[in-house]
């Protein structure tokens, strides 16, 4: 039987004061096993300018996923101007997709009419549980970002997803569809928050 060994960095508390880590261990990690692309969360832009410094100078494709137009307030996309200009003309594709593991099940389980949770928000919600809001995020990205073509399902990539904002979660996944949801793997843990 054969084995790998590679670091897995574990940090203090989830959120935002972890970004700039995540973004070295997701380019350390991206070089080491030889994957090109890294799919990072990112509401405003900030955290997606974080890894586009980060990838600097290194021959690595950036996806950003963002939230849906919508998301926090009717009509708004939240997503800044000036970091989608500065983040295009450096080649990084945005995506813009509704949320894989919500979306329209959220409107059921929020209605007064309806109610209770769906299979998907318990998939998503065990993510969070068990392992870390990140890696909910991360994987919830990689799904988007498959379903609107930014990403094979047959090339590992380095997803990166944070809890509130910034990063805190880095890992190695084979993407999938949504429809095909359980196709996806998630192959490394690169880092975590270890307390969340």
């Amino acid at each position: 039987m054969g084995y790998i060994t590679r670091n897995t960095y574990y940090f203090d508390t989830p959120g935002e004061a972890n970004t700039e880590d995540a973004a070295r261990f997701a380019v350390e990690r991206a070089r080491e096993v030889g994957i090109r692309t890294v799919v990072v969360a990112s509401t405003s832009g900030r955290t997606a300018l974080s890894f586009l410094e980060a990838m600097k100078g290194r021959d690595l494709r950036l996806v950003v996923v963002t939230h849906v137009v919508g998301f926090s307030k009717p009509g708004v996309w939240e997503f800044d101007p000036v970091a989608i200009e500065t983040l295009r003309a450096a080649g990084a594709t945005i995506v813009t997709g509704t949320h894989a593991l919500s979306g329209l099940e959220r409107a059921i389980s929020r209605s007064q009419k309806l109610g209770g949770a769906s299979r998907t928000e318990a998939i998503a919600e065990a993510l969070r549980r068990t392992v870390a809001v990140g890696l909910k995020v991360a994987v919830e990205c990689v799904l988007i970002a498959a379903d609107q073509g930014a990403v094979r399902v047959d090339e590992e990539v380095v997803a990166v997803g944070g809890t509130m904002s910034g990063a805190d979660t880095v890992c190695v996944v084979r993407p999938a569809h949504t429809a095909t949801y359980f196709d996806l793997q998630v192959r490394e843990i690169v880092a975590m928050p270890r307390n969340r």
